[in-house]
Parts: structure tokens; C-alpha cells; sequence
């Protein structure tokens, strides 16, 4: 298993392991009811905000092995992500709420695309890796260049990623090892947490970007 010390091949962090990032997301309160698991027909606290819909997200399974739970909770996790950058302009996802400038809706949706890249792309699957030379100008290049980018194709961008992406799992067993640029070996399954805890962290950024853009809250 490695560590968030682990660096790229052009020598700088990891895309998703920087320990230095703003970290803000809520933690879970202890016997919440279970993601999804709200009775049919009710709505979720904070969901009745104006122009506020019901998510289209895979329920994770709450019985299956490792493979399906730990997948099944990282879709659902990517689904929120889509939800809660849904339904905004461009301008709105570009607004800078909070004093790192750079955690915007826009920018961190940026970012998840390419960590899902990376990680399992780049990484799992050996292909090259489309943003090394524009990181080592600029270790916040994909933030920067989602400022730029209409939501709709940034959203559309990172749905794309996930396919290739679950492609790249399902071809491969937990177990499976690939060998990073510093020598460390790290599993399939090591990259899937790490994915889960990635896109976990990030979705409660963008869950506070968002009730404090268009006060739309919930699960």
C-alpha cells in the first residue's frame, strides 16, 4: 500500500494524494440512516430548495463482496458528484465561496476527472498520462482549465472518465498489482479505496459549494 508521499512520473504528488489539500467534508453522524435509504414517497431534509430534484444515483448494495460493495459505493459517490453539480450555470460554478480560491464547483469537478485518469488510467492501465507536461507548470492546471470550461462538458467529461475507468477495474482483479514510479506496489484494490476517499472528500467540498451558491442541500 502506499502512502500520500507517492509521487507521478513527472515528479510531482500524486493527483489525489496531496495531504495538503483543504479538507472540509462532514463527517457521517453515527447511525445515520444508510445512503439511499429513505422511505419512498418522502423527501430528504433540505432537498425542497428551490429548482431541487430527485438524484439519479445507483443504490450501493448493502450485501454482496468486496468487489460489488466497494464499486458500488464509488458510483454512488460519482452520481453525487453529478448531482451536485447539476442545474448550475457557468458562472455559478466559477464563483470562489471560500478562501482557497481554487475550490470551486467548476474546479474540483476538474479535478475528480483527472484523478479518475490518473489513478486508474494512468496507473492501473499504463496509459499516458494527458496532463504530466501541463502539471509540471502548474500543479493546479486542472482547476485552472475548468474555470474555463462550459459546465455541461465539464459534466459530460468527467460521466466519460468513469466509463473508461470501470472498464480498467473490470478487466483486472483486486488483488493485482501494478508497480508505481518510486518502486512501490500498489493493488487494484488499494486504488478503488483510495478512489472512494477521494471522491468522498471532494463531494463534501461541493456539497458546501452548493448550499452556499443556491441553498440546495441533501444527502
Amino acid at each position: 500500500m502506499t502512502d500520500a508521499s507517492e509521487t507521478g512520473a513527472s515528479g510531482t504528488s500524486a493527483p489525489g494524494t496531496d495531504t495538503s489539500e483543504t479538507s472540509t467534508s462532514e463527517a457521517s453522524t453515527p447511525g445515520a440512516d444508510a445512503p439511499g435509504t429513505t422511505e419512498p414517497g418522502t423527501t430528504e431534509p433540505g432537498t425542497d430548495a428551490p429548482g431541487a430534484t430527485e438524484p439519479e444515483r445507483p443504490e450501493p448494495p448493502m450485501t454482496g463482496d468486496e468487489r460489488v460493495q466497494l464499486t458500488g459505493f464509488l458510483d454512488f459517490l460519482r452520481a453525487s458528484v453529478v448531482w451536485k453539480c447539476s442545474g448550475l450555470t457557468d458562472e455559478q460554478a466559477r464563483r470562489s465561496l471560500v478562501p482557497s480560491e481554487l475550490t470551486t464547483v467548476a474546479g474540483l469537478l476538474g479535478h475528480l476527472t483527472l484523478v479518475e485518469a490518473w489513478w486508474f488510467r494512468s496507473v492501473l492501465d499504463g496509459q499516458p498520462d494527458e496532463w504530466e507536461e501541463r502539471l509540471k507548470i502548474d500543479r493546479d492546471a486542472e482547476f485552472r482549465a475548468a474555470m474555463e470550461t462550459p459546465m455541461d462538458q465539464l459534466i459530460a467529461d468527467y460521466q466519460a472518465e468513469i466509463e473508461r475507468c470501470r472498464a480498467v477495474v473490470a478487466a483486472r482483479g483486486f488483488d493485482d498489482t501494478v508497480t508505481l514510479p518510486k518502486g512501490k506496489e500498489v493493488s487494484v484494490r488499494w486504488v478503488v479505496v483510495h478512489m472512494i476517499e477521494e471522491t468522498a472528500r471532494h463531494l463534501g467540498h461541493l456539497d458546501l459549494l452548493r448550499e452556499m451558491t443556491d441553498g440546495r442541500t441533501g444527502e
